[in-house]
């Protein structure tokens, strides 16, 4: 199989506990390679857009808020079936229900703040890379 692309954060909650090292060491060990990657304050702009899909549902507010609390670190992380692997080491949404060894097993505080966005699908993948990344900004 071909290597793929995918996209991830680092939420407020991991970053304002410094574990972006040991968040991006899990997804290295998982058989991921970063290729690009930047700390970035999200504007309400860019959460907003970001986070158009969910507008209508009744968390949108709550989510924008968290996601513009503090700095997130945006990556775009290639690998063999990149979106499905990267899933798999994030666990699931809720770290209650996550597998053990999983991120959010490991660091999330709760299913708000679980610590790490994952693409959920090769589409949406490249849909994220481009909100956040230029193609020069993506060197591999």
């Amino acid at each position: 199989m071909a290597a793929t692309r995918t996209f991830s954060i680092i939420k407020p909650d991991a970053t304002r506990r410094n574990l972006t090292g040991a968040v991006t060491k899990m997804l290295e060990d998982a058989g991921l390679r970063v290729i690009a990657s930047k700390r970035i304050q999200m504007t309400r702009e860019q959460a907003d857009g970001f986070y158009a899909v969910h507008k209508e549902r009744p968390f949108f507010g709550e989510l924008v808020e968290f996601m513009i609390s503090g700095p997130v670190v945006v990556q775009v992380l290639e690998g063999e079936d990149a979106v499905a692997r990267n899933r798999k080491v994030m666990g699931a949404t809720n770290p209650a229900d996550a597998d053990e060894g999983t991120i959010r097993k490991a660091y999330a505080e709760s299913i708000e703040a679980n610590s790490v966005h994952g693409s959920d699908s090769e589409e949406n993948a490249k849909i994220e890379i481009d909100f956040f990344f230029d193609e020069d900004e993506i060197v591999g």
